[in-house]
């Protein structure tokens, strides 16, 4: 019997959300199993889409409405400019941490190995072309090839 003591080999992120604090949350762990020397990869499809989208991915905002870690009534997460306000302050503050924005962030991971791909079923759904996704995107696959790539010893599957 072949044992490999729990060791990660590969991690394979599913992202289904478009919200700046989902993205990023994917994209630090994408970045940090490559850091420990761990293959990702990462599978966008619905709403996650727009982390790859060229003309989204730099207008994401932080969900204020329906998220109990804002600490905030829903009503007072739906008012006309809250959502604007939570994103910029949160902008911020990754800004003094050196977090990068989200473009730079995505070329960071394709440089360091991260394969990304696009949901087939979700670009249908949208509409959505090849040529509507950042260049660092490496193919469009469907759920089927994304979970042909998930086998194996030592992989772990994330959906966020």
């Amino acid at each position: 019997m072949n044992e490999n003591n729990g060791e990660i080999k590969k991690m394979m992120i599913i992202l289904s959300k478009g919200t700046l604090e989902n993205v990023y949350a994917a994209f630090v762990l994408a970045n940090g199993a490559r850091m420990e020397g761990i293959e990702a990869e990462m599978f966008f499809t619905f709403f996650g889409l727009e982390a790859v989208h060229k003309k989204k991915l730099e207008h994401l905002h932080v969900a204020t409405v329906g998220n109990p870690a804002m600490h905030m009534p829903t009503m007072l997460g739906g008012l006309p400019g809250m959502e604007a306000l939570a994103t910029h302050i949160m902008k911020k503050e990754m800004e003094k941490i050196d977090m990068p924005d989200v473009l730079e962030f995505l070329e960071i991971l394709s440089a360091s190995g991260v394969k990304l791909w696009a949901c087939k079923l979700a670009m249908d759904m949208f509409h959505y072309k090849k040529e509507d996704l950042h260049e660092a995107v490496d193919g469009v696959i469907t759920v089927g090839d994304f979970y042909k790539q998930s086998s194996g010893e030592g992989v772990h599957m994330l959906f966020i």
